[in-house]
């Protein structure tokens, strides 16, 4: 026994492939916590579950049943629909159209620039003024009060300069025209390998496609998104249509 644990020890680990690939591996989540679903198998046929023991739910305050449970199956064909008639040659067209329309409609307006106090320079001019008195020989208690109350005008005014700036940098770029069409041509590319690829190798596809599927079992609907500019686009029915 001590010679065979010795012989199998030295010999090379093998590579164990999974013996039943996920095609949404990593890519479902519960509707409800938001968390990653799991895969298992039961009787030849691929799940997703989420459990979410009780204790969890009562202590992040969901309403979460003990085990959300999605059938791999039923989806594979609508999903692979919906992308097709969003990506696909003849509608590839529409899916630009649609996006730059979306673009447009979603930039913020330009806001109306109202004037709410003195501005910077405008409280520096002040200051040397008041400055100027006091060597004159204004009453230094007088000068005093002013001084502090333009000073105080002077930091809102930095605050109001600076707000737009920082907004600025928060919001995400978007994407120009034709970026969105090559990124739409590049995942149309994507999505005519699903035809022809094997159920291991459509987890590559959609990664690729940046795809977020999120399950919701009260009706039994995924909603599917790629990531394409911030963009989500409508929901897929699990039993039959999209």
């Amino acid at each position: 026994m001590l010679h065979r644990r010795a012989r199998t020890a030295t010999s090379p680990k093998r590579t164990h492939r999974s013996r039943h690939p996920y095609i949404f591996k990593s890519l479902v989540h519960c509707g409800i916590c938001g968390r990653k679903m799991q895969g298992q198998h039961s009787h030849g046929v691929a799940y997703y579950r989420c459990r979410f023991p009780q204790e969890y739910a009562l202590a992040n305050k969901v309403d979460h049943p003990r085990n959300v449970i999605m059938r791999e199956d039923v989806l594979i064909k609508p999903l692979d629909t919906w992308l097709v008639q969003g990506f696909g040659p003849l509608h590839r067209r529409h899916t630009i159209a649609t996006l730059l329309d979306q673009a447009h409609t979603d930039m913020p307006p330009a806001a109306a620039v109202t004037p709410e106090g003195p501005s910077v320079a405008e409280c520096d001019a002040k200051l040397s003024r008041y400055r100027a008195a006091l060597d004159a020989g204004a009453d230094p208690a007088v000068v005093a009060g002013w001084i502090a109350e333009t000073q105080a005008e002077r930091q809102r005014a930095a605050q109001r300069h600076q707000a737009p700036a920082e907004e600025e940098a928060r919001t995400p770029a978007r994407l120009s025209e034709d970026q969105i069409i090559t990124a739409v041509e590049e995942l149309g590319d994507l999505v005519d390998a699903l035809r022809d690829a094997e159920p291991e190798h459509k987890l590559e596809v959609y990664r690729s496609l940046g795809l977020h599927l999120s399950y919701d079992p009260e009706t039994q609907t995924v909603r599917a998104s790629v990531d394409l500019a911030a963009h989500r686009w409508d929901s897929v029915r699990v039993r039959g249509g999209t």
